[in-house]
């Protein structure tokens, strides 16, 4: 005869011992537990409790064998926080935007000419020069600033390889100081012409690194909104010296002016560097850290995304690039090309000789406002339209902008120049349609602010690889500010030779031909990582695959 036993007492205490070790094993969980049948537990308090750990973290608990119960917890506490961090981009927007407050310095310095020049070229009271500047020396003051950016992008891409990106733009602060301690001590006009040069070496730290920045810190779901904070901060630094430069002396504004390179050292000094640049430089726990910083998760969630840039940067140093691999490498080749075109074509849209002839063109419209008061009106449509691009750039992409706020540029520009032809031209009486010209105008400066404005610097940070990014964006910023200088230095002589109507009937042409290269060459680039950018530039792969891969 068999023992006799109560079955259903021994069932009974294995099943509290059971829930006793469930019970242990969630409290000390920081994952809630599932209603599947495999327990989450924390690696550490397993280890604790007579668990059997592997290396990996992944470990099998058990209980005592004798009595026959046992539990598996198959998943690991690192992958267990993975799966609830879900991360926050509120770091990234502040470090962009700390960034940035070196380009609204920029857009400070920019918009100083605006209310200064016309002074020093007609009032003798508050000018430092104790004498009224000519028309050419007006244009060389304004035109001089590329110059310098001509040169200074260079040593700006430089320098954000050597030293890296956080530390080249806070280095941009020494030279804007000086700028404006030249501007203090000015007495002769060679002395604003230094300044203006020293200026333009400032502004092409800006136009070569903060994209660069940008880019590297951000993740592909923001990549847009950052990049287009270029542009809403330049615009931004333009309404504040188009507000402040008239009402107050030479010395005040130059002193308000003076005060943004220093807030943006305060701002940007506490910034994460870029995590890509500190991978390169071989410091891979300040990486790491730096990553989680921005990312707002652990170290451990950010290990598969730093592996990620580690293997781009390896990468970019086996195929560590010179100036003559830009042209060698087809991938390398279309990427500097291409960013170089879209520079170009921002230039070439007339935007800064509309902005220089914008007293002009208010004036031609019979209105009786005051000038400064239209200029302020001017700067805030632009800080208004170019706060449209950061909200809709990551949901329309970069293409359909372009292409919207080139054919507003072309319709625009043909209407100014219809306008000034049928005045200048024609001698025909245009006070019928007055008000043309400013509409024109405010719809040419707010199509222009949407996409020709940010875009080609969002893309530039986007497209090019890590091995060429500094070398192809200090080519892409000599491009823009080469054209840039010319166009503001001589306009004023292809106006007299062929008349204000030609002019913008030509930037207009060269409007049709950057909305001809959108839509047929330039690849889009959103929610793309470079890797797929290059495969598409290359021809690898069709922009079709890629789209299908997202999908």
């Amino acid at each position: 005869m068999a023992p006799t036993h109560d079955g259903n007492k021994e069932i009974e205490g294995r099943y509290k011992e059971r829930k006793a070790y469930k019970e242990r094993a969630y409290a000390y969980s920081p994952v809630p537990a599932s209603g599947g049948s495999s327990s989450v537990c924390d690696s550490t308090t397993l280890r604790k409790q007579n668990g059997e750990i592997s290396e990996n973290g992944v470990g099998q608990a058990k209980l005592n064998r004798s009595e026959g119960v046992h539990e598996k917890c198959p998943v690991s506490f690192s992958i267990a926080a993975k799966m609830t961090e879900k991360g926050s981009t509120r770091l990234q927007y502040i470090a962009a935007a700390a960034a940035n407050m070196c380009t609204l310095a920029t857009g400070a310095m920019m918009g100083w000419t605006s209310p200064v020049l016309p002074r020093l070229g007609k009032e003798l009271k508050d000018n430092p020069l104790g004498r009224l500047i000519s028309q050419d020396e007006s244009s060389w003051i304004g035109s001089l600033l590329a110059v310098g950016a001509l040169f200074g992008c260079f040593v700006a891409g430089y320098l954000a390889d050597r030293i890296g990106r956080k530390l080249s733009l806070l280095c941009s602060t020494v030279l804007f100081l000086i700028g404006w301690a030249l501007i203090a001590a000015a007495s002769a006009v060679p002395m604003l012409y230094a300044a203006r040069v020293v200026f333009g070496f400032a502004m092409s730290f800006t136009f070569t690194v903060v994209p660069m920045y940008c880019g590297e810190i951000a993740e592909i779901s923001v990549r847009g909104a950052l990049g287009s904070f270029l542009q809403l901060f330049i615009t931004i630094g333009l309404l504040y010296s188009y507000v402040i430069g008239p009402y107050v002396s030479y010395t005040v504004f130059w002193i308000l002016c003076a005060i943004h390179p220093i807030i943006f050292f305060a701002a940007f000094v506490t910034m994460p560097e870029s995590p890509f640049f500190l991978l390169k430089a071989g410091k891979r726990e300040q990486a790491v850290a730096a990553l989680a910083r921005l990312r707002g998760k652990s170290v451990a969630s950010v290990q598969k995304e730093a592996d990620e840039i580690q293997a781009e940067v390896d990468e970019s140093v086996r195929n560590k690039a010179t100036f003559a691999d830009l042209y060698r490498v087809k991938a390398n080749f279309r990427a500097t090309l291409y960013t170089s075109l879209l520079a170009g074509f921002q230039q070439l849209s007339g935007i800064n000789v509309v902005l220089f002839y914008m007293e002009a063109i208010f004036i031609s419209a019979g209105t009786t406002m005051p000038t400064a008061i239209a200029t302020i009106i001017v700067g805030v449509v632009q800080v208004l339209a170019s706060a449209v691009t950061p909200v809709v750039v990551d949901r329309l992409g970069r293409k359909m902008l372009l292409i919207f706020s080139g054919i507003g540029e072309i319709v625009t520009l043909g209407a100014l120049g219809t306008y000034f032809f049928l005045k200048e031209v024609q001698k025909n009486d245009v006070s019928g349609i007055a008000i043309l010209p400013v509409v024109a105008l405010v719809i040419f400066i707010a199509t222009y602010c949407v996409g020709w404005g940010p875009l080609p610097w969002t893309v530039m940070g986007e497209m090019l690889p890590a091995n060429v990014k500094s070398k192809a964006s200090s080519i892409a910023v000599f491009t823009c500010w080469l054209l840039a200088f010319f166009i503001t230095k001589f306009s004023s002589d292809l106006e007299n030779a062929f008349g204000r109507c030609t002019l913008y009937w030509m930037f207009g042409v060269f409007c049709v031909v950057s909305v001809v290269f959108t839509v047929v060459v330039l690849p889009e680039t959103k929610g793309k990582s470079v890797q797929q950018i290059q495969s598409e530039l290359d021809g690898s792969c069709t922009a079709q695959f890629v789209a299908g891969e997202k999908m």
